[in-house]
């Protein structure tokens, strides 16, 4: 009897078995097979673009972006370049500059003040009216001040707004026409041997943290491939004329935070 229930129990397992089989037959054909003619997708190539600042290629997805510019590294995005162009900053070229004298590089750096309209950055945001006096596109309907300024023709290397962005319209390699008629230690046309940084205010109002972060940021960029740099308000180089930076502007603290050292400044550290 118990062999009769052993073979019972055997076929009953065969036939269970054999019934899967058959089962997962029957399901493999009802799936959907894939488009035999279909082509595979296709795998688009990596994105390369080119190091603004070495030249380097390099992936995208790797790259440092900046302003529609990129850099294979931080200290690339954050130099001054061969061309003389700062990698961090915004690049708004200004028509109105020129070469400098044969042989002549920078070995001044002049720190002015601008608002426009004037003292109108206590109440809102304005810089884009700088930026487009620097570029000839101010809209003399846009202010009766700007009526009044709209023909003159202007720029400055940099500019450094409230919130501390800089701007830079100028290549360092090249005259912007920020000082005017001046002089310094002997030499007249300011222009020709200097660099501009406009700080976005005005003589009263002290300048914000932010901007002074930028602006010793900016100066260390600077002095790396200009060493014999000094520096001077341009009031001090047009001292008929002009006020800026201002009495607000804190000399002390410029001094300190970029470690140049009082020989390069040569009107002081007392405000003015």
């Amino acid at each position: 009897m118990f062999k009769w229930l052993l073979l019972f129990a055997g076929a009953g397992l065969i036939y269970l078995w054999i019934k899967g089989k058959k089962q997962a037959g029957l399901d493999a054909m009802k799936s959907p097979r894939p488009n035999q003619n279909k082509p595979e997708k296709a795998v688009l190539p990596e994105v390369m673009v080119q190091c603004q600042y070495c030249k380097v290629h390099l992936p995208q997805l790797e790259a440092f972006s900046f302003d529609k510019r990129f850099y294979c590294s931080k200290e690339h995005l954050q130099t001054l370049d061969e061309a003389g162009w700062v990698g961090d900053a915004h690049w708004r070229i200004s028509p109105n500059q020129d070469s400098r004298p044969e042989n002549v590089q920078a070995d001044l750096a002049v720190i002015h003040h601008i608002s426009l309209p004037p003292g109108e950055f206590r109440k809102q945001v304005s810089s884009h009216h700088i930026v487009n006096f620097f570029q000839n596109k101010l809209d003399p309907a846009g202010h009766p001040y700007f009526a009044e300024i709209a023909d003159q023709k202007v720029s400055s290397h940099f500019l450094i707004t409230r919130t501390g962005e800089l701007i830079q319209f100028v290549s360092t390699h090249n005259k912007a026409w920020h000082a005017g008629k001046s002089h310094f230690q002997g030499r007249e046309k300011c222009n020709d041997f200097s660099i501009g940084i406009e700080l976005e205010g005005d003589g009263d109002t002290p300048f914000e943290a932010s901007q002074y972060r930028t602006l010793v940021n900016l100066i260390h960029q600077l002095t790396s491939t200009y060493p014999q740099l000094q520096f001077a308000g341009h009031s001090d180089i047009a001292p008929d004329r002009k006020t800026d930076p201002g009495i607000s502007f804190d000399w002390k603290k410029f001094q300190k935070e970029t470690a140049i050292s009082l020989e390069k400044l040569p009107f002081g550290l007392d405000p003015r």
